[in-house]
This record gives C-alpha cells, structure tokens and sequence, in this order.
C-alpha cells in the first residue's frame, strides 16, 4: 500500500494528459497568487475563454460565466507545506471574499461557497490535527476543510465527490460553476478538467503575497516549464469546461 502522502496516480494522470490532451494541462487564468484573484471571477474567466477559429466556423463561448463556488488549495496556496500559519494577506484576501458585500462567497449570503480540498489536511485520518488548527484559524470566515470520503482517492481523482459536497449544500447545480484554485497543475488543475470546472493556477504560490522568490522542488520546475512549453511553443489555451 502507498503512504497516505503519495500520488503516483497523479503522475501518472499528468503523462496520460500531456500524451493525449496536454491543452487540459493549462489552467484558464494565471494569477501570481491568490492575493490576486479577482473577487468578480466569472468575467475575469469570460475574457480568457478560449475563440477557436477554422476555415469554415468560429467558436467563441457567448454564455456568461457564472463562479458560485471555489474549491481552495491549502499547500503553497494558502500557507506553507506542512503549516497551517496563513499569510495575513492571503487571510486578508480571504476575508474580503467572505465579507464584501458584492462577493458571490459572501458567508452571509452564501455560507458554502468556499471549500478547502488538501491531498493532506482532510487525505487521511493522521493529518486531523492539521484539519482542526486550520478550521479554528478560519473559523471567523466559516472555510471547511474537505474530509475525503472513505474509498475516495486524492486530488485529482475526488472529483466527483467535491461536487457532490456542493451540489448537496444548493450551492452549484453544474460543476461550470465553480472554480478550482491551487499552485500545482498535475493536481488542482487537471481535478478542475476533471470535474468540468474552471480551474486558476497560482503560479508563484504564496511567494508572491509574502514578496519572496518562489521556491520550487524539482516536479514544480518542470510543471513551470511545461506549461510554458504548451502555451508559448505550441500555442495552446485551456478549453471551456466539458459539460458533466
């Protein structure tokens, strides 16, 4: 049996992309962290949406982007691998999402719009400690963290069962209404292709919210260098979510 901390599903699931489908690989917005991410997310999607033109037809998506729901990284996105300590601008930024008035997470209005899915907080029952000193930091902005169902793999393969979590809460009734946000895009964001959500890679992590240089391990690198590859060398773009 693997340690509850590996993922070689995951790696595999990467090459399997990059082999078949590597435009699923890219994410459908960039942001150098979550600091940066747009409270009105739905139009700031809209205008990277992807036009596809051939010789005899033009495809550009016409339906307005609607984001009810984000489904939050912790690792790197949120805080430090292995912490729990949240940046005070990223709480910040989190704050504001909860409690502007005009945010589609307002708690008030919309209490379950924001869930935490970790491949460790929430992965396996050792992290629990984790899982609880996370929620008591976050407890003023009412943020769960996702505990994953028994039988139900890690990110990207819980797929089915963050929108299942929900669609059961009246939050989302398409999986094109939320949006996946995270650092890595072997995980957040092929779960996002997966699920038929839209997904934004934090490229920098929290480096760029507590103004360091990015350090990144060596499947980071070449995340970074793939991505680059795809989008400058072959001209690729992310396509629409696939209706589920």
């Amino acid at each position: 049996m693997n340690p509850p901390n590996s993922n070689l599903r995951a790696f595999a699931l990467t090459v399997q992309t990059l082999l078949q489908t590597p435009a699923q690989f890219l994410p459908h917005l960039t942001i150098p962290s979550i600091t940066h991410l747009p409270e009105q997310l739905g139009p700031a999607l809209q205008a990277n949406t992807t036009t596809t033109t051939t010789t005899t037809t033009t495809t550009t998506s016409q339906e307005k982007i609607s984001i009810r729901a984000l489904v939050l990284d912790k690792d790197n996105t949120l805080s430090s691998a292995k912490s729990t300590t949240i940046p005070a601008p990223i709480y910040q930024k989190l704050h504001d999402l909860r409690a502007s008035p005009t945010s589609p997470f307002n708690q008030a209005a919309h209490p379950d719009a924001i869930l935490i899915v970790s491949n460790r907080a929430g992965s396996h029952p050792r992290y629990d400690a984790e899982i609880r000193e996370l929620e008591d930091r976050l407890a003023p902005l009412r943020i769960p963290v996702f505990r994953l169902p028994p039988a139900c793999a890690k990110k990207p393969f819980c797929d089915a069962a963050v929108v299942d979590w929900f669609r059961a809460r009246g939050v989302v009734s398409r999986p094109d209404e939320i949006a996946v946000v995270g650092d890595r895009l072997g995980t957040d964001v092929l779960m996002a292709a997966r699920m038929g959500a839209w997904s934004v890679w934090c490229r920098d992590g929290i480096a760029d919210a507590v103004r360091r240089a990015p350090e990144r391990n060596l499947l980071e690198k070449m995340e970074l260098w793939v991505e680059r590859y795809l989008r400058e060398s072959q001209g690729l773009k992310a396509p629409p979510p696939t209706p589920r």
